[in-house]
């Protein structure tokens, strides 16, 4: 018989243990954290390890199995203490990194307190179903599940793309007597002191990033440097300010410049050799990439008489830029390339943009390519995509190649006026009237182009001579675009369209109201055609207020977008449209010859399947990148007129009215296109009241009307080249009319006039 022995007395003193795994075994990753969250004299490893029993050759792996969890962000380090980390509510708002894997995507909290650790990793599930499919790079509002099991393995599913909030204010240093001010960035915003002892190393002319502090009993507001970021005057370069104020990438990786220098010329393996055909590219004049191509001639085929061959071959950067590599994440970053009047911040580097991918004359390069079959109606019969070696018979500007055809050739074009540019002219007559007959948008607002002095100021302002040449290239990339998005459809490939939808009810009603003040009607129906609004563009010319009505057809239409459900585009009168022609400088180019390289079994390189699940996602990021762009171009064009203009304060301009709002008038000067505001309480000797229905101020009183489109004259009283801001002076006296209806159903403000009789609002 066997004597049991008394059970050992239980030590209170220290950390209880919880169910034990056995003494050769280490904790599961559950009991590991069912004892931090059930013991809370727990306070470091020590204790957890006394807990479970951890010693000798356990140590290391347990010390392992810690780092892990910390690392997962599911345990937290606060001075010497463990606990677990806060849990992510089931609502959050995740950032996606940029150089996050798109086919194991992860995110990390936008929002999170430092004190409660590492932030969690999420992984970032989208299925073939998925309403709203991210991207690297991207800001998401996401449904958060941590799972079932006690160690919670975070996994989101995104509800919705939202936009990043921009860096911290920025602006241009100016020193003074008193020490130093800043000069925002934005015009909405007041100048700041900057305390000398807070100043960094910056100087006069700095565009650098300020915290903003609250000072004093009075609270005033003042600017803290916390990052110099250059001189855009000693640079050359304004641009710098839109680059920094929108967060525009401008300096690549060393990883992707490392796979950009690595990147080897194509050959012909597994293309179709065209080098023998003159394929030519026709640029303006100070082009450094050349990414398309055309040829054209006359169709042998008998059941095409009168027909052209219609060649577009562009650039293959596909070939070079492979999903999931530094160079993909980048460009998807960048979505687009941005043009400022002193610097090109490009999609792609330019060992890829301006020598791999750019068709130079005489030398060997890949291309995508499709034969199109024009009849001599201009009607596209048919088409077909080839992956080509070709080589460029010619590199011409838009000015040589109208000049030859206008009989003006040089020693370059002669030889190439009868094989290559006159065919090329006939098939673009052909072509030219199947548009006409299609009837997209007639709106042909004239572009003002910056030219800078080698100081990077502002030396001319021109407006471009609008070419036949222009048009042939245009009409050539249109047919190319159809032709891309008809493949893909019939392909049923996954595609990236290129949508302008109708303009919405309410913009056409506002355009009615507009166009009824003048006379001039427009169908009731809210189902219009690009047709429709050419019919009221003819109207408008013919009674002398076609700068007006255009301005006005302008606004009434939706924005251009990418998406992967079609929409038609309305401006081309297009059922389908997609953009094929531009890949080294737009990603969405570079999806859509993917795509054909896929959907045709033109190699291994194509559209990958979890690209095409995200195309959604995809479409909204490089919409918000092209937006992002339009409005860096617009702010620093706006910079440079104003620094242009600063010198000229109190000279008169001749301009037009571009916008009207109840605060006051825009106005666009007619010789520099610059934009400026005359503020509503300068008007004349009158109360003007804004008159949405006709884009009119109208005075009370008199009846005196200013609307959108009239010419005026003003003076110049202030440039904020910083801002890009410009405030006129109203000199001319507007139309005179009935008083203001408005001012029936309105109290008005007592009068009070001013030292010039000018209204005091």
């Amino acid at each position: 018989m066997t004597t049991k022995k008394p059970a050992r007395p239980r030590n209170t003193s220290g950390p209880s243990r919880p169910s034990q795994p056995r003494a050769d075994t280490l904790p599961t990753r559950e009991q590991l954290l069912a004892a931090l969250a059930e013991q809370s004299d727990i306070k470091g490893k020590r204790d957890l390890a006394k807990v479970f029993g951890i010693r000798g050759d356990m140590r290391r792996p347990f010390k392992a199995m810690l780092a892990e969890l910390e690392g997962d962000g599911i345990i937290t380090r606060t001075r010497k203490a463990l606990r677990r980390t806060a849990a992510l509510p089931h609502v959050t708002v995740l950032d996606i990194p940029a150089d996050s894997d798109p086919d194991d995507m992860h995110a990390y909290p936008a929002q999170w307190n430092d004190e409660e650790g590492e932030k969690p990793r999420v992984t970032v599930l989208s299925g073939r179903d998925a309403r709203v499919v991210p991207a690297p790079g991207d800001r998401i509002l996401a449904r958060i599940d941590a799972g079932e099991d006690d160690v919670p393995h975070y996994t989101a599913k995104a509800m919705k793309i939202l936009d990043k909030p921009r860096r911290g204010q920025i602006g241009i240093v100016r020193m003074d007597d008193d020490g130093a001010r800043l000069i925002p960035v934005d015009r909405k915003q007041k100048e700041m002191r900057i305390p000398l002892g807070d100043l960094l190393d910056a100087s006069e002319g700095d565009l650098v990033e300020v915290d903003v502090k609250l000072s004093g009993r009075l609270m005033i507001p003042r600017a803290k440097v916390t990052k110099v970021i250059g001189n855009p005057m000693s640079e050359g370069a304004v641009s710098l300010i839109a680059i920094h104020n929108l967060e525009i990438p401008y300096n690549f990786p060393a990883s992707v410049i490392r796979e950009a220098e690595e990147a080897k010329e194509a050959n012909l393996k597994g293309r179709e050799d065209w080098r023998d055909l003159p394929l030519i590219t026709i640029d303006p004049f100070d082009a450094k990439d050349h990414d398309d191509a055309v040829y054209a001639q006359p169709d042998d085929d008998l059941a095409n008489p009168g027909g052209h061959v219609v060649y577009v071959a562009i650039a293959d950067v596909a070939a070079y830029v492979r999903p999931g590599t530094a160079l993909d994440r980048e460009a998807y970053l960048r979505g687009n390339s941005v043009y400022f009047p002193d610097r090109v911040v490009p999609m792609l580097p330019e060992r890829i943009s301006n020598e791999l991918c750019s068709l130079k004359e005489g030398e060997p390069r890949a291309a995508l390519a499709v034969r199109m079959v024009i009849g001599a109606d201009g009607k596209k019969r048919s088409h077909s995509f080839h992956r080509i070696l070709m080589r460029s018979a010619a590199k011409l500007s838009y000015q040589q190649a109208q000049a030859a055809m206008d009989g003006q050739a040089d020693d370059k074009t002669g030889p190439l006026l009868d094989p290559i540019l006159r065919p090329l002219y006939a098939a673009y007559d052909a072509m030219a009237a199947a548009r006409d007959a299609r009837g997209p948008l007639e709106l042909d607002l004239p572009e003002r182009k910056i030219v800078l002095d080698d100081k990077g100021m502002v030396q001319d302002i021109r407006i471009p001579e609008r070419l036949v040449a222009h048009r042939l290239i245009e009409e050539m990339m249109i047919a190319a675009n159809v032709a891309a998005a008809e493949t893909l459809e019939a392909k049923r490939s996954p595609l990236l369209y290129r949508v302008h939808d109708e303009p919405s009810s309410e913009k056409l009603q506002a355009l009615r109201d507009f166009l009824g003040s003048l006379d001039i009607a427009i169908k009731k129906s809210d189902s219009v055609r690009a047709s429709d609004f050419n019919g009221i563009l003819r109207q408008a010319r013919k009674a002398g207020n076609v700068e007006q009505v255009s301005e006005m057809v302008l606004r009434s239409q939706a924005q251009a977008v990418y998406d992967n459900e079609n929409l038609g585009h309305f401006g081309l009168n297009l059922d389908r449209y997609a953009h094929f022609t531009s890949p080294i400088r737009r990603y969405a180019d570079l999806i859509v010859h993917r795509a054909l390289v896929a959907a045709l079994g033109l190699g291994d390189d194509g559209l990958s399947e979890n690209e095409g699940l995200r195309l959604s996602g995809i479409a909204q990021h490089i919409s918000a990148t092209e937006r992002r762009a339009m409005m860096a171009e617009r702010e620093t064009a706006d910079r440079l007129l104003a620094q242009f203009l600063a010198a000229q304060i109190g000279a008169k301009f001749d301009g037009r009215i571009s916008g009207v709002t109840r605060s006051g008038l825009f106005v666009r000067l007619l010789e520099t296109g610059a934009d400026g505001f005359i503020p509503a309480s300068t008007l004349g000797q009158d109360f003007y009241r804004y008159t949405e229905d006709q884009q009119a101020m109208i005075g009370d009183r008199t009846g005196e009307k200013f609307a959108l489109g009239d010419r005026v004259t003003v003076r110049l009283l202030e440039a904020a080249p910083v801002a890009g801001a410009l405030r006129f002076e109203l000199l001319s006296e507007g139309a005179r009319g009935n008083p203001s209806s408005v001012r029936r159903n309105q109290k008005r403000p007592p009068k009070s006039y001013g030292p010039k009789g000018r209204t005091k609002r």
